[in-house]
């Protein structure tokens, strides 16, 4: 190499190195400052709150945050205006434990905290935090998962209260996803643009055209392995449609298309696959492999009975077409009230049967 073309790629590669130092101090000053602002908002709104709460009347605590406004307007901008103050307010109120926003205030900016405000229920509210602090939400991306009802289709969102705020106690303590987080019932898939009739081959064609999307659909830390994946058992061969990896769980997950209802049928033959997986294909540092059959519909009843979760099996139901908002939320809603009212059963039916 000349001396000339050497002394070019030197400098390439200090251009290319001092870059990479000024980003990377921007992104450090970006979340300083931004956990900063937030941090901030917090500790204004609780302090209108402390001294709002002393009133004890609604009517005082609205003349204590038009004053503060008109003068901090004047010296700060509308960034304190009545509304702003009144947002940061009710940040403090909702959002009260201090460890908590500030471990949140690291990742989710203040415009990530107005778009949970709004949100009614705390599980609920809680829920979205904290995946959006371990999985690194836009603020887009929040509004469209707010937006779609992601907690409600959660397999969590539908089991006791108890066992929700424990599930997301384990993520914010030790950024653990659990399955009953990962998975969700329904999946969107209106993006693969199928209309009436179609075969399982147009289906598994569609997502593999639209892999991205359907990766997005799925969720963070999906990586896709296989398309009919072959297994031999004895002189058979069984062909899986989809196999992916989960990074965080540490599982393979094995999905199987259908276009039907839910068959009692299709849990023998995810079984079969599952435990091929687990002898062939899992690794040593691996948890055992989970599958996800995808169908146009689903029973709830044959699907309680067959207690599929102890296989490391899930159903859920896929939708080429979206529903109307109210109409998913009835669905939803009485998705979760019918798997609560189960597990209520589950619980207080009696351990043994008493002998005749």
């Amino acid at each position: 190499m000349s001396a000339k073309r050497s002394h070019a790629v030197a400098k390439r590669t200090l251009l290319h190195d001092i870059r990479g130092l000024i980003e990377q101090a921007r992104s450090a000053v970006a979340v300083t400052v931004n956990a900063g602002l937030t941090m901030l908002y917090w500790k204004i709104g609780e302090r209108i709150n402390a001294e709002v709460l002393k009133g004890a009347r609604a009517e005082y605590g609205r003349r204590i945050v038009a004053t503060l406004s008109q003068e901090l307007s004047k010296e700060y901008g509308q960034g304190f205006n009545y509304s702003a103050l009144t947002r940061m307010c009710r940040f403090a109120t909702v959002f009260s434990d201090f460890k908590i926003v500030a471990t949140l205030s690291q990742q989710l900016s203040w415009s990530h905290f107005n778009e949970l405000l709004p949100l009614a229920k705390p599980l609920q509210r809680d829920f979205y935090a904290e995946m959006c602090r371990v999985e690194r939400w836009s603020v887009r991306s929040l509004r469209d998962k707010i937006d779609s009802m992601l907690y409600e289709r959660t397999a969590l969102s539908k089991k006791p209260e108890r066992l929700i705020r424990r599930g997301l106690r384990a993520l914010r303590k030790d950024d653990r996803l659990t399955p009953d987080l990962v998975f969700r019932d329904p999946y969107f898939l209106e993006f693969l643009g199928l209309k009436d009739r179609y075969l399982e081959k147009d289906l598994e064609d569609a997502i593999l055209r639209e892999l991205e999307q359907f990766i997005l659909e799925l969720g963070a830390g999906f990586s896709f392995i296989a398309r009919q994946k072959r297994i031999q058992v004895d002189s058979d061969d069984y062909y899986i449609d989809l196999l992916f990896y989960h990074r965080i769980l540490k599982r393979l997950v094995a999905i199987d298309l259908k276009l039907g209802d839910f068959k009692p049928a299709d849990k023998g033959q995810m079984e079969l696959y599952l435990r091929w997986l687990d002898k062939h294909e899992r690794q040593a540092d691996e948890d055992a492999p989970i599958g996800l059959i995808l169908c146009a519909g689903r029973k709830h009843e044959t699907v309680e009975l067959l207690e599929l979760e102890r296989s490391g099996i899930r159903v859920a139901e896929y939708l080429t077409e979206l529903p109307s908002r109210k109409t998913l939320e009835t669905k939803l809603h009485k998705a979760i009230e019918h798997a609560r009212m189960q597990l209520a059963r589950l619980v207080d039916a009696p351990k043994t049967r008493r002998k005749p």
